[in-house]
């Protein structure tokens, strides 16, 4: 115990004698003195310091100014050079869109020149199969094969057909040829009471001239001469009956001859005997024309009460400039009408202008506002999607229009010619199957748009699609034609005249030749003599 008390009184005694001192030096100030002493050495230390360190901020800045230098000068000239190669780059750039340009203007310019040659090649390709173009307008055509198949028998009758042979005359003169002596009185032979005939028949043209005579007074008083009146119709001194008139009209009118090479026919067949003026052949029409206005307007009548009618419209020369003929016609009855133009002034003073019933036509745009219903001439469609066949083989919907046709025509036959009963579910069928076709081309066209050359396909699709019940009234109404046909045979015989006289010198002559053609045709519908029909015209 006294130990540590001891202990830790030396300690005090330590202790104190440190502090003792520390006071003494403090109060001599040499504590004073040292402690300034060794501030100054800090304080130059630390100035030593500052100006190490700030030698050496300056260094670092110096270099970091020279690095930025460095940096600044390699980033610009970077900076430079990235420019050039990009102004480089550009050039080539703006060249290589320049090229790419003209490449594409090139490749659309070829394109569009292709489609244009395509479509030359094919206009010079078509022909009376894939346009209207009649088979007599295609030079060199190839024949017109029937569908029958070839079965290798040889041509004519076969074994057990029934023999047809030449339609026998009216005997005009009968000779017995007598048997030879070897058969009449042989007992070799028997007769067996059957008599063999063969006819051989002639023409010949006989001219027959009635000549009237009777003898010629004069009046002592007045000098007036006077003899009894000729029968009604006698004001020439020569005058040529119906029968002559009906021969020289048919001819010019009908078979399609000039008026001078009817002149000489006619002479030449009678051995000179008939020799007409042309100015007499010429002014038949006119009167046929004046003589069968009655006829006419009776035709004109019965058209507007038939149920279906057929119209059409057709070109020919008049002086030099184009006219046109608006058609007509029925099972019966076809009426040709001249006007200058055709359209909506052609229709009208027409049958079609106030008609009411289904009207067969080609979808002029001045028929189909007419008629309680249309039915478009399929016949034209089929040329329409055999020219697409031709003009855009990357498209598949023309070839399935054709089947479609084909077949539907085929259905509408067979019941019109009754060897089958139509059936409002096979129609549907046929329906349903052509709308598939529609919607086919719909996704061709969308797919491709339609040439600015051949867009005859695009707009029969269109026209298709926004009138489909012009194009299968005939299936859902079995009496109405699938095709203009009616119509359009009697346009070729307008062609055929024209063909003829190139061109008509007024459009009355023209207007005559229309009315003839009207009552020659309805003559020929009705299955009447051509011939017959003329001669009554003109009595």
């Amino acid at each position: 115990m006294y130990d540590a008390l001891y202990s830790e009184i030396d300690d005090l005694r330590f202790w104190n004698k440190i502090l003792r001192d520390q006071v003494s030096a403090f109060e001599s100030g040499e504590k004073y003195l040292r402690i300034i002493e060794e501030c100054n050495k800090a304080r130059e230390a630390d100035a030593r310091t500052i100006r190490r360190l700030e030698g050496e901020i300056e260094k670092e800045r110096r270099e970091k100014s020279k690095s930025f230098e460095i940096w600044y000068n390699t980033c610009s000239e970077i900076a430079e050079k990235y420019d050039k190669l990009m102004l480089k780059h550009r050039e080539l750039h703006d060249k290589y869109i320049k090229k790419c340009r003209e490449v594409y203007a090139l490749k659309t310019k070829l394109e569009k020149e292709k489609e244009k040659s395509n479509f030359l090649k094919n206009k010079n390709k078509k022909n009376y199969k894939n346009s209207s173009m009649p088979s007599s307008m295609s030079p060199n055509h190839e024949i017109i094969h029937n569908s029958r198949e070839k079965t290798g028998k040889k041509p004519g009758g076969q074994p057990g057909h029934e023999h047809h042979g030449r339609k026998e005359h009216k005997a005009t003169k009968i000779i017995v040829l007598p048997p030879p002596e070897e058969y009449k009185n042989s007992s070799r032979y028997v007769s067996t009471g059957n008599v063999i005939k063969k006819q051989k028949i002639s023409v010949r043209v006989v001219t027959d001239v009635v000549e009237y005579v009777t003898p010629e007074y004069r009046d002592k008083k007045t000098g007036q001469r006077v003899h009894a009146e000729f029968p009604e119709g006698l004001k020439e001194d020569v005058t040529y009956d119906s029968s002559v008139k009906a021969l020289a009209y048919m001819i010019n009118n009908d078979l399609y001859t000039s008026i001078d090479k009817t002149k000489v026919f006619l002479e030449e067949v009678t051995h000179g005997e008939l020799s007409l003026s042309t100015g007499f052949i010429c002014g038949l029409s006119k009167e046929f024309s004046e003589k069968t206005e009655e006829e006419r307007e009776k035709i004109f009548r019965e058209m507007m009460d038939s149920e279906i009618l057929h119209s059409d419209f057709t070109f020919s020369r008049v002086s030099g400039k184009q006219a046109s003929v608006i058609i007509t016609a029925t099972n019966d009855a076809v009426l040709y009408q001249e006007r200058s133009k055709k359209g909506d002034e052609g229709v009208k003073g027409s049958p079609v202008e106030n008609y009411e019933g289904i009207l067969v036509s080609d979808h002029e745009s001045a028929l189909i506002k007419h008629g309680s219903k249309n039915q478009e001439c399929l016949a034209h469609i089929l040329r329409y999607a055999k020219d697409g066949i031709e003009n855009e083989p990357d498209k598949t919907w023309h070839g399935l229009l054709c089947k479609w046709i084909a077949k539907s025509i085929a259905y509408w036959e067979n019941i019109d010619k009754g060897k089958k009963q139509y059936k409002k579910k096979e129609a549907n069928l046929l329906i349903g199957e052509l709308e598939s076709i529609l919607g086919k081309a719909k996704e061709e066209y969308e797919y491709e748009p339609p040439s600015r050359y051949f867009r005859a396909g695009y707009n029969t699709y269109k026209r298709m699609t926004e009138d489909i019940e012009d194009y299968i009234l005939f299936l859902r109404n079995p009496k109405v034609p699938p095709t203009n046909n009616l119509a359009e045979r009697c346009a070729r015989k307008i062609k055929r005249k024209g063909h003829q006289v190139i061109a008509f010198r007024t459009e009355e002559g023209f207007g005559f030749f229309c009315d003839g053609k009207t009552i020659i045709e309805t003559a020929r519908n009705k299955g009447e003599n051509i011939y017959d029909a003329i001669v009554r015209c003109f009595a």
